[in-house]
């Protein structure tokens, strides 16, 4: 039987704890809730302005330099990918689509929304719980492409 929790487990609790405490962060010091897919969707569409468009940049410019910081002061993980670049791709736009169908992401309807009770965030959750199961055990189990 395996440990009940391996680095990959502790890292992805730190990776959990961060995020969460990001999205207090900004709400206690904003009050703006943290939802990166908007955040970086309205930086890519140029359409904030002024203090906005300072915020929305610091976030992405901390989404870019914060894993390199990382990287540089304890090393690149090693990791392995069994699923091909062209499935990777196509599952990469399929997420973007349905944050962009869900008007928000996990960090937004995950994390801040569930926290707050908001319906529409928990049915948000949910859906994409569902998809990702139901993709998986497809992929996985039917076509054999994971």
């Amino acid at each position: 039987m395996p440990p009940l929790f391996t680095q990959t487990h502790l890292l992805g609790l730190a990776g959990g704890l961060m995020i969460g405490s990001a999205a207090a962060l900004l709400l206690l010091g904003n009050g703006r809730i943290l939802g990166a897919s908007g955040i970086l969707g309205r930086f890519a569409t140029r359409t904030t302005t002024g203090a906005d468009w300072r915020d929305h940049a610091a976030f992405v410019a901390a989404l870019v330099l914060v894993p390199g910081l990382a990287a540089l002061i304890w090393g690149v993980p090693q990791f392995e990918t069994l699923a091909p670049l062209p499935l990777l791709v196509v599952a990469g736009l399929a997420v973007g689509l349905g944050t962009r169908m869900a008007n928000g992401c996990t960090s937004g309807h995950g994390v801040v929304g569930m926290t707050r009770f908001s319906r529409r965030s928990i049915v948000a959750t949910l859906v994409s719980l569902a998809v990702g199961f139901v993709t998986f055990h497809l992929a996985h189990h039917v076509f054999g492409v994971l």
